[in-house]
């Protein structure tokens, strides 16, 4: 119904709503009225085309200004354009929108990633303490579409996401499996050193969030 007055262009009443999809003006009316209430459609009182008739103006709805998506599973074609709209606009050598002054050991930091990622679609997996493999590419059928392009974006979002955490013992390594994520984190067999450990996420209260991905 809400495709069906995008294309009206203009508010409409609810006997042209349920004209326009062949129901009931009373089953029309229930299921507007709900649209409004979940912000999907605007109302407000008045004659159709601008005429003035006798009598109260009627109830009309139209498109409101909130943008919804729905995929599952999840996509995030919008935060790949945000990754390559900050490459565009990217600070100078040197600056970083990370966090930095404290550095987290290995465990922390891919809790910290999986709490973050996992609101981007990624659907994360702890499958040992120190490897992390991400289910879902959010950026499919993207990267179906420009393998190489978009996964190596994503692998160097990734790993400029573990550096703003200050985690230098965790990588982000490419690794493409079919129906997954093309990259993995965790710390490699011989990483040189554990960075030295630091306050949990602020799940625990103890520090600072990570800011997400994209923002």
């Amino acid at each position: 119904m809400t495709a069906r007055l995008n294309r009206a262009g203009r508010a409409v009443t609810r006997d042209e709503a349920a004209q326009s999809v062949g129901i009931s003006r009373k089953l029309a009316a229930f299921h507007l009225d709900k649209l409004v209430d979940a912000g999907l459609l605007a109302t407000r009182y008045e004659q159709p085309g601008g005429l003035r008739r006798v009598g109260r103006a009627p109830k009309v709805y139209e498109p409101s200004d909130l943008d919804v998506q729905v995929s599952i599973p999840p996509r995030e074609p919008v935060l790949l354009a945000d990754i390559l709209l900050d490459a565009v606009l990217a600070e100078t050598p040197g600056e970083s929108a990370g966090l930095r002054g404290a550095r987290l050991g290995p465990e922390r930091a891919l809790t910290c990633a999986q709490q973050v990622l996992e609101r981007h679609g990624f659907e994360p997996s702890r499958d040992t303490p120190t490897l992390v493999r991400l289910r879902n590419c959010p950026f499919h059928p993207l990267a179906a579409k420009a393998p190489e392009l978009v996964c190596g974006i994503n692998h160097a979002f990734l790993a400029g996401f573990l550096d703003g955490l200050g985690a230098p013992a965790v990588q982000a390594t490419l690794i493409p499996r079919p129906g997954h994520c093309c990259v993995e984190l965790g710390v490699p067999q011989d990483p040189g050193g554990a960075a030295a450990d630091a306050p949990a996420c602020a799940k625990d209260g103890d520090g600072p969030s990570p800011a997400p991905p994209g923002s």
